[in-house]
């Protein structure tokens, strides 16, 4: 294993859903594999006449339903994530309208519609597989083979890591992060901030103010979503249910049940936002994008938390993602969703504990907690839409995360036998026997129940 130098900006990005593996990262591999194209001798780019763009693995089983199509040709004409419309993906709904994309000396015209699907089985390293290729007729000039490895995060065949600073405080797991924190007296907001400084380069007011845009995006996809009625696109016709389930929290003035019905609903708008293909975070997925902004809307519109306390509180759940992906990880096409909303709940755990002013081994706690309770979870999304069961499966994600920080925040801390690095083994161990049916790729489970219905 090697040292965590993962950017909590790496971790927590702006993007469209409905999908960080099928949506981000091909967005990514396209604009990514245009710049490469645009490196390349002018011979090269002029010769050229003809893109292919196929599609492997959960990307072909599920693309469709999770907008990778539309990504891809987005990305292809110069669009990225973090700085695109809300809306970009509706652009390339019509799969016949042609586009004309700008060599640097040629120029091709190419339809969302000449994306092909192609073998979900292969024998590539990741099952999110794309591979480009630009040719002149039959003969190929320039190849690039990409994996969406989940999160957003793309890597290609000669990819190297980036050079990056070393962090202050080196660790792989949770047990020599604790050691850091036992030997040197200190909080685990300020480790994990002192590291983002010395790997990226960035001062602490421009974390802080990183965090607080993401902050802002994810409270506008819960004010947006519990605001927005209708159907959600897409064959499956579904309803969003935000709407209904907050205006029933507002009606019990959020006391009691009303509490819970509206950690649901904030949980649900923001996953419906992300449904529809708009501007969401990445916490750690797009699928699993309402767990965490639940939480953080519960935390300073009914718990009145300062906008520091947030902060620390992200810095924590960052702690815990890296650690996740790092020796699991966070991809429903790798380890399903027990990896996407099971992370995204113990995050939330642990932002909730310690953003309430609780110590180190409660925040570990709630976490572990939180990820326990998800093992085993499968990714089998019905009709390759980020929908059914993904929506209602962030709700449960953000009411697991509040129970567990109850039950850590409660008992006492010498109870809990079960650490976080173990269970995150656990989740590695769970994620390689699954079968690859439960893992995005709607070919089995709930998925397949329901086209038998």
């Amino acid at each position: 294993m090697k040292t965590i130098r993962t950017s909590i900006f790496e971790l927590f990005k702006v993007g469209p859903g409905p999908s960080s593996s099928h949506t981000i990262g091909p967005m990514k591999a396209g604009y990514e594999f245009m710049q490469q194209v645009h490196a390349l001798p002018k011979d090269i780019r002029t010769a050229a006449n003809n893109l292919e763009v196929r599609l492997l693995g959960s990307l072909s089983a599920t693309g469709e339903g999770h907008g990778t199509r539309r990504a891809v040709m987005s990305g292809l004409l110069g669009y990225e994530p973090d700085n695109c419309q809300p809306n970009v993906l509706d652009s390339f709904e019509n799969k016949t309208t042609p586009f004309e994309i700008d060599l640097d000396g040629a120029v091709l015209t190419y339809h969302p519609g000449d994306i092909e699907f192609g073998e979900i089985n292969h024998d590539y390293p990741h099952s999110n597989t794309m591979i480009f290729r630009l040719r002149k007729d039959e003969d190929v000039l320039f190849e690039r083979i990409f994996y969406s490895i989940g999160g957003g995060f793309i890597r290609w065949e000669g990819w190297e890591t980036p050079r990056v600073g070393e962090p202050v405080y080196p660790y792989e797991n949770m047990a020599q992060l604790k050691e850091h924190l036992r030997n040197n007296g200190m909080r685990l907001h300020t480790l994990i901030l002192e590291n983002e400084k010395a790997v990226t380069g960035m001062t602490e007011d421009e974390i802080n103010a990183g965090l607080d845009h993401m902050c802002d995006v994810m409270e506008r996809a819960v004010e947006i979503g519990i605001q927005t009625e209708g159907i959600l696109p897409g064959p499956i016709g579904l309803m969003r249910k935000a709407p209904v389930m907050y205006a029933m929290a507002k009606k019990e003035h959020f006391q009691g049940s009303g509490f819970i019905k509206a950690l649901n609903a904030y949980a649900l708008a923001a996953s419906e936002e992300n449904a529809a293909g708009h501007c969401i975070v990445t916490a750690p997925t797009c699928g699993a994008a309402g767990v965490i902004p639940a939480v953080l809307f519960m935390l300073k519109r009914h718990m009145g938390a300062l906008q520091d306390e947030v902060r620390r509180g992200l810095l924590a759940a960052a702690a815990i993602g890296f650690l996740v992906k790092h020796n699991a990880s966070i991809s429903g096409a790798e380890v399903g969703c027990q990896g996407e909303v099971g992370t995204a709940s113990s995050m939330a755990a642990a932002f909730l504990a310690y953003a309430r002013g609780y110590r180190f081994q409660v925040t570990e706690n709630s976490a572990e907690i939180a990820l326990e309770h998800h093992l085993g979870l499968t990714c089998d999304p019905v009709g390759g839409y980020v929908q059914i069961p993904c929506i209602e499966r962030n709700a449960m994600g953000a009411v697991k995360a509040y129970n567990a920080y109850l039950i850590a925040s409660t008992l006492d801390e010498s109870y809990q036998k079960v650490n976080l690095d173990k269970v995150i083994a656990a989740m590695a161990q769970t994620g390689r026997d699954m079968s690859q049916k439960y893992k995005e790729t709607s070919q089995a489970g709930l998925a397949l129940s329901m086209t038998e219905c």
